[in-house]
């Protein structure tokens, strides 16, 4: 057996890619996409004609509802080839604006609805500011699950689970590079390597917080840099994987051992933590890493969502 089909034992795998032609030989359960995966989608000459297609059919509509009927065109072609949910994210420029999160968010599940996909089978995603969990528990409360993405700390999940959110996406690879190219020529990388990987650790903390308090969020660590991070983390109640790690576990018949086990967290002493806006915002501001990493994220979402804008005029 190979590493990804051992994988899929312990984990729901997730395809992390908006090339929607490499999903079907790994047989992934969900699929996430993200503006900048869209970008890199619609430049190949493959998917040109999606980008054609949908200006030629609604160029008299706002740029932005027109890319939102973009982002659910690619929606709508993954999901004819997974099982389960596609994840949709909500313009990263609205990241700090709680009403017009939850109003982009309405407006792509009625998209998808009026192309007769099923509500349950879209995760909307917005990034996991406080405005953005605020929505996201407004949107929770309309039946529109979500998937907060852009998360560093455990601040920010431990908000999530109050807010009730259906799944979260704590970025393993991105709080690794922060730590590496903190420590500079200090890094050791085989000592923080597999379960010592500083993403890696953040993961198990939240998964076992979650897991010990019976908190109903999936946990979906997200953006790898290697198949060790991956391994380390089986078990997690799902992981989105790139195409080119997806292959890596694919063509690797070595052993995969459950690292995450529900039974084990429910065991441990773990202490209860909650956060209201002040102290959500205090403990995000005390984390160097989680702030830098967030801020950064949402700079580069919104830089992507403004190129794909200027492709769709030239298109």
């Amino acid at each position: 057996m190979n590493q990804l089909d051992a994988l899929k034992q312990y984990t729901t795998v997730v395809a992390d890619t908006g090339d929607f032609r490499q999903l079907a030989q790994f047989h992934p359960q969900d699929a996430t996409t993200n503006p900048s995966l869209i970008l890199k989608a619609v430049q190949k000459a493959e998917y040109a004609p999606l980008l054609k297609e949908t200006m030629a059919r609604f160029r008299n509509k706002p740029l932005d509802e027109t890319m939102d009927r973009l982002l659910v065109r690619f929606g709508r072609e993954i999901l004819t080839l997974i099982p389960g949910r596609v994840s949709t994210e909500v313009d990263a420029r609205l990241s700090f604006n709680t009403e017009a999160s939850v109003a982009r968010g309405e407006r792509i599940i009625e998209l998808y609805q009026a192309e007769g996909v099923p509500v349950d089978r879209v995760l909307i995603k917005v990034a996991s500011t406080w405005e953005g969990i605020q929505a996201a528990a407004q949107l929770e409360r309309r039946g529109i699950h979500t998937n907060l993405t852009l998360q560093f700390s455990f601040c920010q999940a431990v908000a999530c689970g109050q807010a009730k959110v259906q799944l979260i996406s704590p970025f393993v690879g991105r709080i690794y590079d922060w730590y590496k190219k903190s420590a500079g020529a200090t890094w050791d990388e085989a000592a923080n390597a597999g379960a010592n990987d500083p993403g890696v650790k953040s993961v198990r903390q939240i998964y076992l917080h979650y897991k010990h308090f019976g908190i109903r969020t999936e946990v979906m660590g997200a953006s790898f840099r290697n198949v060790g991070q991956i391994l380390a983390l089986a078990g997690c109640d799902l992981l989105t994987i790139s195409p080119d790690l997806l292959a890596q576990l694919a063509g690797t018949e070595a052993p995969v051992t459950r690292a995450l086990d529900p039974a084990h967290a429910k065991a441990m002493d773990i202490a209860p933590v909650q956060f209201d806006e002040a102290s959500f915002r205090f403990a995000l501001n005390e984390d160097a890493m989680a702030t830098e990493k967030l801020a950064e994220g949402i700079r580069a979402f919104a830089a992507d969502a403004i190129k794909l804008e200027h492709l769709m005029k030239e298109a």
